[in-house]
């Protein structure tokens, strides 16, 4: 199997296949791989959204752990740029039992965001441009600070 260039987080759940469908219901992720052994266990799966990849994985040593066991806490933050209505992809997530802990925001530099935890605590941003902003229309809209680069 070719391994596209690229950026692929892998987010560590107690209870993958859990997750996985919980994925596909809240975000709308698919299936690209999955693995299990002879007796149906899990062992690994990728996910895709659009033409991006997600590992999802298996706590498998004291390094790897789920934010159940980490008493809520995060090291990381996935963001999801989706083409679509965030409003609405929000909403589904929330049906699904995300918690949405900032509701949909038009962002300074053009986005719409949301952000939610998933079923094991996982934070996740989603975000849909909605507005072409310069960096120096960006740079006025904040006051104070200074923005190198622009994407």
């Amino acid at each position: 199997m070719a391994h596209p260039i690229g950026f692929q987080p892998s987010v560590i759940y107690q209870d993958p296949k859990a997750a996985i469908a919980w994925l596909e219901a809240a975000f709308g992720f698919e299936t690209a791989l999955y693995i299990e052994d002879e007796a149906g266990g899990f062992v690994h799966c990728q996910m895709r959204y659009g033409g991006a990849l997600i590992s999802i994985g298996l706590e498998w040593d004291e390094d790897f752990k789920s934010p159940l066991k980490l008493c809520g806490k995060n090291t990381q933050l996935t963001t999801i740029n989706i083409p679509g209505d965030v409003d609405a992809h929000c909403e589904r997530a929330r049906a699904a039992g995300a918690v949405i802990v900032a509701e949909p925001n038009t962002q300074f530099y053009g986005a719409r965001v949301y952000r939610c935890r998933d079923l094991e605590g996982h934070n996740w941003s989603i975000s849909q441009a909605v507005e072409d902003v310069s960096r120096e229309a960006a740079e006025q809209r904040v006051e104070g600070m200074k923005i190198t680069g622009w994407i």
